[in-house]
């Protein structure tokens, strides 16, 4: 099951950096259908269901069968996620706040803060795409997006509470963390079923949900104001609601994704993937909940 996550959508656990892995798109012969829960008989391989990653020429031989299999070692776990997931967002706050303390946002410093800001936002764009092309995950070019998407995000929540609501930060940091227990919670007991109708879905909304803002952007650059009006106003309530609702579907995904992987055994370095998607996911619900947040306060 491909997520709509920039990153899963790409390589996802799949065969690009010559592991024999995971690909709901096409799913394997003898393999799992699509949208089927792999844990309904307790054994994700049972029925027939085979091991994507039993293929593997590079796993170690089983001493009875002679069929390749994975080094125990070498499988990814929930645990490699978890550590690799806190190592990532660790580095986007800790960038963050340094970012706050040390480019301030008044008057006479405003310009060249957000200067830094949107620079620090390319570069972690540039690194971003450069790992999504990549074929196997890096460590240091994940980090580095985060160090980098810290120093944007630290100088625009510096702004936005000094300028617009006092106190919004904390309150969208709160709610960023509330969509993601809550998504996990859902996910876990089964009310979201991630499928195929339910991936379409996702993709598309998120398509339409990207083409509209960058319609809003352009006329905003040429005609002046707030562009088509879809982030200020009633609008940009709505259209900030959707767009957290999308980060939750894309956090159903990317758990989706994890779990796939930790069944199938992926290799134990797509864990960094796992957690650049995930982090990914994290600052874009941040970025709709700070942006909603402050519309709504500002109207008071």
């Amino acid at each position: 099951m491909r997520s709509s996550n920039p990153v899963f959508s790409r390589r996802g656990f799949s065969r690009d950096n010559g592991y024999a892995g995971f690909n709901a798109q096409q799913p394997q012969a003898g393999g799992p259908a699509v949208g089927a829960n792999p844990y309904a008989t307790g054994n994700p391989y049972a029925d027939g269901a085979t091991n994507p990653y039993a293929t593997n020429p590079y796993a170690p031989q089983d001493v009875q069968t002679g069929a390749p299999q994975q080094a125990r070692g070498n499988v990814m776990t929930i645990d490699d996620v978890v550590s690799r997931t806190a190592m990532t967002l660790g580095t986007v706050v800790l960038t963050a706040v340094l970012s706050w303390l040390l480019l301030p946002v008044d008057p006479a410093n405003l310009g060249k803060s957000y200067g830094i800001a949107i620079g620090a936002a390319l570069v972690a764009l540039v690194l971003s795409l450069v790992q999504s092309f990549k074929r196997t995950p890096s460590p240091a070019l994940i980090l580095g997006y985060a160090a980098f998407e810290g120093v944007f995000l630290g100088v625009i929540s510096a702004a936005v509470s000094t300028y617009i609501a006092d106190g919004v930060v904390i309150q969208a940091v709160l709610g960023t963390m509330a969509v993601f227990a809550g998504v996990l919670v859902a996910y876990k007991m089964g009310w979201i079923r991630v499928n195929r109708r339910f991936t379409g879905f996702v993709i598309a909304a998120a398509m339409g949900f990207m083409l509209l803002m960058v319609a809003n952007l352009l006329f905003a650059v040429f005609a002046g104001g707030d562009g088509l009006g879809f982030r200020s106003g009633g609008l940009g309530i709505l259209f900030g609601v959707i767009g957290i609702i999308l980060g939750a579907c894309f956090l159903a995904l990317d758990f989706k994704q994890v779990e796939d992987g930790i069944t199938y055994g992926a290799p134990r370095e797509e864990a960094w993937l796992a957690a650049f998607g995930l982090t990914m996911t994290l600052v874009w619900i941040y970025l709709e909940m700070l942006r909603l947040l402050s519309i709504l306060q500002g109207d008071d």
